[in-house]
């Protein structure tokens, strides 16, 4: 689609509501601004409806598969329902203890991080390399990434409370899922351009989300067992924080690597640091860089950059899940936008070079 053709398509739109280019473009900003403020407003509810809907898409597959074999979607359903309650149950008993644990430990590992640092930086000193002040130490917290995976991890356990709002609302997804598609091709005809849009849409973010879940439950548990040989306290806790911060791509494998590496280092020694820093970098490297572009395609990327900013925002307006959710919402929005042809100049400056496939 040419420039003329655009103006074409914007100049009714101009026409229609009466305001010129610039007025429209102030108009749109406010409105995207008034909306952004409604959401941060509305987090304790939009939370826990959004981490509804990844959930739902997620085991949407065996919902399909689950009817495909002739089980009724009551009892698929049913099925779905007790093994999300399940794997929550197995969490929090395997997860919540280490989770307190640690909590109640930070300080003591923060402050013992500080005489460490503190320690190397008088070991420079001492070869007649000044290489901080006091002022620059304040500035530098190697405790700073411990805080942050504690307030992530606290802001998902106080999703604890809602358990039963989300399990209510993935419920009532699965059953409308089961028979959205017949009221959309009842409304909208088989072989029209916006149900292919619609069913392009469907596929790429069902694809995006089923295939990051199981790669990170695959990072996840790798790393569970890699922390385990070393010895390595709460391998589970990390192991489960590597599986959440795997969505967050290149930024994420570096935050969840942060906390069991200085953790190893205050425990095990610098030696044991450096190889569990070495098996995080092999597996983030083998399945990040190499599995999952294979399975998704370059369509499906975001630039580093849109990533970073992606997680300041969603984190600002959604909390700590909003991190975790931050790139699944981003890709959304990309893949949204890279279903219509007006908009598809807006997908690829998001990250791909490559137009998902229709």
């Amino acid at each position: 689609m040419n420039s003329q053709q655009k103006e074409k398509q914007i100049e009714p739109i101009i026409s229609a509501t009466g305001f010129n280019r610039a007025q429209l473009l102030l108009v749109s900003l406010a409105a995207f601004v008034v909306a952004i403020a409604g959401m941060r407003a509305a987090q304790d509810i939009l939370v826990p409806l959004l981490l509804s809907i990844f959930i739902a898409i997620i085991v949407t597959p065996l919902l399909n598969w689950q009817r495909s074999k002739g089980i009724p979607t009551w009892a698929a359903i049913l099925f779905i329902v007790l093994f999300i309650i399940m794997i929550g149950f197995l969490m929090v008993v395997l997860v919540g203890s280490s989770l307190t644990d640690f909590s109640s430990s930070l300080p003591a590992y923060q402050e013992v991080l500080r005489t460490k640092t503190a320690e190397l930086l008088s070991f420079f000193e001492s070869k007649g390399l000044k290489i901080v002040d006091q002022t620059f130490m304040e500035l530098i917290d190697p405790g700073a990434a411990m805080r942050l995976t504690s307030r992530i991890l606290t802001g998902i356990g106080n999703l604890l409370g809602d358990t039963f709002l989300i399990l209510l609302v993935v419920v009532f997804m699965l059953l409308e899922a089961s028979t959205f598609r017949q009221k959309m091709e009842s409304a909208i005809a088989p072989d029209s351009p916006q149900m292919e849009r619609y069913n392009s849409f469907l596929e790429n973010i069902n694809r995006y989300i089923v295939i990051k879940t199981w790669t990170s439950l695959g990072t996840g548990v790798i790393v569970s067992v890699w922390l385990t040989i070393w010895g390595v306290d709460y391998a589970l806790l990390w192991g489960l924080v590597t599986f959440m911060f795997n969505y967050i791509p290149n930024i994420g494998s570096v935050m969840a690597a942060i906390p069991p590496v200085l953790l190893a280092l205050i425990q095990l020694g610098p030696w044991t640091a450096i190889a569990v820093a070495l098996g995080y970098l092999v597996v983030n490297m083998s399945i990040g860089n190499f599995l999952e572009p294979r399975l998704m395609g370059k369509g499906l990327g975001l630039s580093t950059l849109i990533v970073f900013l992606s997680l300041l925002f969603w984190g600002w307006v959604l909390g700590p899940v909003g991190m975790i959710l931050s790139v699944p919402l981003t890709m959304t929005m990309k893949i949204a936008l890279s279903s219509f042809e007006e908009t598809q100049w807006l997908s690829t400056m998001l990250g791909g070079t490559t137009q998902i496939k229709k």
